[in-house]
């Protein structure tokens, strides 16, 4: 249930899906591709910037800001939705060599060379109804303007960037 990501990068990593159902990045499956909330991500980077200097700047607040409970009612709704997590910002702490140009998605059935450019600006589904998938998971991959929608990458179990 983890997702390497090796390749042409300063830092290999590898990715753990099965934590992501309580981190703040991720989006409701059935938000993901709409305009509306594709625009408030971006506001939403603006706003994490700025949370993040003001971190910094203030070691008090960054005490407050590091395990926020979650309430009952935020659990079990994390239990029930389907989930996506943008994966730019994982790829962005590998440090990605300028002269990369491909991403190849090994899959549980071969393999599958996408542009480093579409896998930047991917999704990746890690919930279904609040499950992990197991079956044909980690992770599946949808591309950010939807055209895949009806059939993600699945199955992948780890990403090479060429």
């Amino acid at each position: 249930m983890i997702l390497p990501i090796t390749g042409k990068v300063a830092y290999a990593i590898t990715l753990d899906p099965t934590v992501w159902i309580f981190d703040k990045r991720k989006i409701l499956l059935e938000e993901a591709f709409n305009a509306k909330s594709q625009k408030v991500d971006e506001e939403d980077e603006v706003k994490k910037a700025s949370e993040r200097w003001d971190r910094a700047v203030n070691t008090e607040k960054q005490k407050q800001s590091v395990n926020k409970n979650i309430t009952k009612a935020e659990g079990k709704k994390f239990l029930e939705n389907s989930y996506v997590m943008p994966i730019k910002e994982f790829l962005t702490n590998t440090s990605v060599k300028e002269d990369a140009q491909n991403a190849i998605l090994e899959t549980a059935n071969g393999e599958e060379t996408i542009p480093l450019k579409t896998l930047e600006n991917s999704l990746l589904l890690f919930a279904l109804d609040g499950k992990p998938l197991k079956e044909d998971g980690p992770v599946h991959l949808f591309y950010n303007d939807g055209s895949n929608r009806d059939n993600p990458i699945k199955s992948i179990k780890k990403i090479i960037i060429d």
